[in-house]
């Protein structure tokens, strides 16, 4: 992460509809939302319409703080809890180089002494959680650095070149052998090395900082391929969507091994930093208009079916509780994912836990931190929107809306989810969805799932405990409850039809049984 230095059919037919703010007509009332004006859509159904392939790349992957952390238990008993709300499969951070873990030494004449005690600890760990390593290679042991270049990161990483290029790629092949030792290359070979983070920002002190970047990139492909040429590698790990093509046309050009293409966006970057113009382009569009932008240009190189990774994403790079605390995450996490379909392979949420300390130890459970859990283990209502959207099926089903996504799941089941997304800044008004189904057997009921501000949000629950910086255990136990998505409720569809009345910022998923 970049917070400190940025200036982001034949089957017996069912329906899964969990909602994240659904309420039968005349619901909206009860809630409070009587005197509001709302907004009308209707959306058209065919349960056989054409689909196509939609695997879950958004939750395949998480991010989280520096390698150091993954030793803690608060660390590791939030991972098993996104592993059992997602299962996804990899996990990212920085700094497995960094001293801290002692992997790197220098006797007296210089010569380098390795130390692979952590390093067991931290790779155990996440394969004994189900999890694999998504191997971010930085960042400089002091010993090997050229220059104590500090970056502002409260554990302070070394982010100079090295000071002799050839005990770099010894490091990362003996790192890479010993993993292999360790693991085996049939598991290994099912990780992915990605050199460095954002050496396009304040994490690459190579003067110039492209070039540069292409040398420590060549040195430490060629490292890792000499070790086993099954071991994936790829680049360049930039903030802002940037030089992803200039990349690719230097590694062909060169003949330098890349398996795949990394890079990050936020919600909040700046158009003339992601894109070169100067127009504003919004929150709920940056991350797949970036995604966009990426997808062509790796399309149009000389290798255009590269894997295209974002290792990094979210809709904030700063800390902002009225976005990555609140329950705007959930509808702009659908939409972010209806947008995105088909333009990567694999997209990183930055981060699935605030076990995480680059701007030094966490103070308060709410601040805005970037993860799907605050400290204490209590879930937010991103993590919420991650557990729903799990739910999706692995067919998508084309609608002419961009407020639904409906999928089909192998059993023949559909899934859709819906929502009324506002940007956080803005007030926003209730909607209410007339959903118009056709092709369906029986008499299906929906059952509803609510996640919005008063189901599935710990929020208001810690508001009303006057937002204690350190909750007791009673209080933990109480925010813990409040977080839990309600019971659903059943309604029936009249006609093939449901109206489903959604709160601002309210996301959506129905079963019809």
């Amino acid at each position: 992460m970049e917070v400190c230095s940025r200036r982001t059919s034949g089957y017996a037919l069912q329906i899964v509809v969990w909602i994240a703010a659904v309420c039968p007509l005349g619901a909206a009332q009860a809630q409070g939302h009587a005197e509001s004006p709302f907004s009308t859509e209707t959306i058209i159904v065919d349960a056989h319409a054409v689909s196509h392939a939609f695997p879950h790349y958004w939750e395949r992957m998480f991010g989280s703080g520096r390698a150091s952390l993954s030793l803690r238990e608060s660390y590791r008993r939030d991972l098993r809890t996104v592993k059992d709300a997602t299962g996804f499969e990899y996990i990212r951070f920085h700094a497995i180089f960094h001293d801290e873990l002692g992997l790197y030494d220098e006797d007296l004449e210089g010569q380098p002494i390795y130390n692979f005690s952590y390093i067991d600890q931290i790779y155990d760990g996440l394969l004994e959680n189900g999890v694999r390593p998504f191997v971010e290679l930085s960042f400089m042991p002091r010993k090997l650095a050229a220059a104590q270049v500090l970056q502002s990161f409260w554990y302070q990483p070394v982010v100079s070149p090295p000071k002799d290029w050839n005990k770099w790629r010894d490091l990362v092949s003996h790192f890479a052998q010993h993993l292999v030792d360790r693991y085996g290359i049939d598991e290994v070979s099912q990780w992915y090395f990605e050199v460095w983070n954002e050496p396009n920002l304040d994490f690459w002190a190579g003067n110039p900082a492209e070039g540069t970047y292409y040398q420590l990139y060549d040195v430490t492909a060629h490292a890792l391929k000499g070790v086993n040429a099954r071991l994936r590698v790829g680049g360049p790990a930039t903030a802002q969507a940037a030089w992803v093509d200039r990349f690719v046309r230097h590694a062909v050009d060169n003949d330098i091994p890349v398996d795949f293409v990394s890079t990050h966006v936020y919600g909040n970057d700046l158009a003339k930093d992601v894109f070169g113009t100067d127009g504003a382009v919004s929150r709920t569009q940056m991350v797949c208009r970036a995604a966009r932008k990426v997808h062509d240009q790796v399309a149009a190189s000389l290798r255009p079916n590269l894997p295209i990774i974002w290792s990094e994403y979210n809709a904030s790079y700063k800390n902002e509780q009225a976005v990555t605390d609140s329950v705007f995450m959930g509808p702009w996490l659908a939409d972010t994912i209806r947008q995105c379909d088909g333009l990567t392979d694999m997209m990183a949420y930055w981060t699935f836990s605030d076990v995480f300390e680059e701007q030094g130890v966490v103070k308060q459970p709410f601040y805005g931190g970037f993860g799907l859990i605050a400290e204490d283990g209590l879930p937010k209502p991103s993590f919420n929107a991650f557990k729903l959207l799990h739910r999706l099926g692995e067919n998508r089903l084309l609608v002419d809306t961009d407020s639904a996504i409906v999928t089909r799941r192998s059993d023949g089941t559909l899934v859709m989810a819906i929502w009324n997304l506002f940007l956080p800044e803005q007030n926003g008004q209730s909607k209410k969805i007339t959903i118009v189904l056709s092709g369906l057997a029986g008499r299906p009921r929906a059952v509803v799932y609510r996640l919005d501000a008063t189901h599935g949000s710990l929020m208001a629950a810690y508001e009303k405990l006057g937002k204690p910086p350190y909750p007791t255990q009673a209080q933990i136990a109480q925010l813990r409850r409040a977080s839990e998505i309600p019971a659903p409720e059943s309604l029936s569809l009249q006609e093939g039809r449901i109206t489903i009345s959604l709160p601002p910022q309210g996301l959506a998923l129905i079963e019809i049984r």
